[in-house]
């Protein structure tokens, strides 16, 4: 496949992936990263990645604002400055059959028994675990949506409260993995990167996707909401695991 045909094909990528993302707040992220991982090197996959998820988790802020709880984004940024700055001491450069590993290793986390803990973003001191944890789980694996999830199952929020205030935190985790992976590649002749023509058009396309997802979420009732989300990361979670035996048995 040409890398013209490639890039578009990734276009479409990620409108499907933000509208998903738009209705569950998670799952169409970690397809994003999965499609990224196998079309182009790991460091430049997780650069779009972040990238792009920023533009759709940003807009998807905005658009749902008036939803947000800022108190848990306040507490949430602490923890992910905490993060950033762990990050910073180390390096890290994980392979494709890793990075599918931990990708498909990350949605068993939606099926933590929720009773016996009792984790709450709401509360400030869980935020700022919160930001930590997910944070350093976005740049080791990718993504860290079902982590997140576990500290907001518990709350009393809406679907429009979890959804916007999610994606809200999601801004500073994908910040800290752009500056993680992309500080190396500044520089090097050739990152792998996209063309620059390539985030010009999947900003618009991820808001596009983000604002669909909205229509639909509104639509959907809490419960289905939280149990649709579960599955669906089950399901991709184990496709992710296959393709993770396949890279390392070859």
């Amino acid at each position: 496949m040409s890398s013209l045909a490639l890039s578009f094909m990734l276009l479409l990528v990620v409108l499907v992936t933000a509208t998903i993302s738009g209705v569950f707040g998670m799952a169409g992220g970690l397809m994003l990263m999965g499609a990224l991982t196998l079309a182009i090197p790991v460091s430049a996959a997780m650069v779009t990645h972040g990238a792009v998820q920023f533009v759709s988790n940003g807009w998807r802020a905005v658009l749902h604002r008036q939803h947000i709880n800022w108190r848990i984004i306040v507490m949430y940024g602490a923890g992910s400055a905490i993060a950033a700055a762990i990050l910073a001491l180390v390096t890290y450069e994980p392979t494709k059959a890793w990075v599918f590993l931990l990708l498909g290793l990350v949605p068993g986390l939606a099926w933590i028994p929720k009773g016996r803990f009792n984790l709450d973003a709401a509360k400030p001191s869980h935020a700022i675990a919160c930001g930590l944890t997910v944070t350093g789980l976005n740049v080791i694996a990718g993504v860290s949506g079902p982590l997140l999830d576990v500290f907001f199952v518990r709350t009393a929020l809406t679907r429009h409260q979890i959804v916007a205030t999610k994606a809200a935190t999601q801004a500073f985790s994908h910040t800290v993995k752009m500056v993680f992976y992309g500080a190396p590649l500044l520089g090097m002749a050739n990152t792998g990167m996209p063309a620059w023509w390539f985030f010009a058009i999947a900003a618009p396309l991820a808001m596009i996707g983000a604002w669909l997802g909205g229509k639909v979420l509104d639509r959907m009732s809490d419960v289905n909401f939280l149990k649709w989300t579960k599955w669906l990361v089950t399901a991709i979670g184990a496709v992710y695991l296959i393709q993770a035996a396949i890279l390392f048995a070859g």
